[in-house]
């Protein structure tokens, strides 16, 4: 067997993956991991050196996969998913859909006309939060959907959205 074929199956035995299009999530989480160390490198070192840049980005992909990994091991018992792969899926939900929450924020809160200058930046912020937690919330779900995750995101939904005392609007 090839070197290649050997580490592909090691990963779907470790990651409990049964059919091929599944590898989809462990390929897409190292590229947004990788991504996001890259963002980060870059708002740590403003120097246009690329091999720093690559550098500091190498470091802290290193520190956020030991932190991602971590994650997974606790909380793959509390979210009883029937399979390791899905909480890839579940974290890339939940990368996709924060900051997709941001990105849409900004032009709703400029279509209302709120900006920085004509409001108190405390109000303004305060604002800016809401607009976005709404739309983490409802974009939360769509996401989940899409990701074939949909009861799993409904569950969690309902769950935060009672423990902000949102209970009587949740209706079974």
């Amino acid at each position: 067997m090839p070197a290649e074929s050997k580490f592909v199956e090691k990963i779907k035995k470790h990651w409990e993956i049964q059919k091929n299009w599944q590898l989809l999530f462990p390929f897409l989480g190292v590229i947004v991991l990788a991504y996001s160390s890259y963002k980060l490198s870059l708002l740590f070192i403003k120097d246009e050196n690329v091999l720093i840049n690559l550098l500091i980005s190498a470091i802290l992909f290193y520190i956020l996969l030991k932190l991602t990994l971590l994650l997974f091991n606790k909380l793959e018992n509390k979210w009883k998913v029937n399979y390791k792969w899905e909480m890839i899926n579940i974290f890339l939900v939940f990368a996709i859909t924060g900051s997709s929450s941001i990105f849409i924020s900004r032009p709703i809160i400029k279509l209302i006309g709120i900006t920085k200058e004509n409001l108190n930046p405390f109000l303004y912020w305060i604002f800016y939060i809401i607009i976005g937690f709404i739309f983490y919330q409802i974009s939360l779900v769509l996401i989940g959907w899409l990701f074939g995750q949909f009861k799993f995101f409904w569950t969690f939904e309902k769950k935060m959205l009672t423990r902000l005392g949102f209970k009587r609007f949740l209706k079974e």
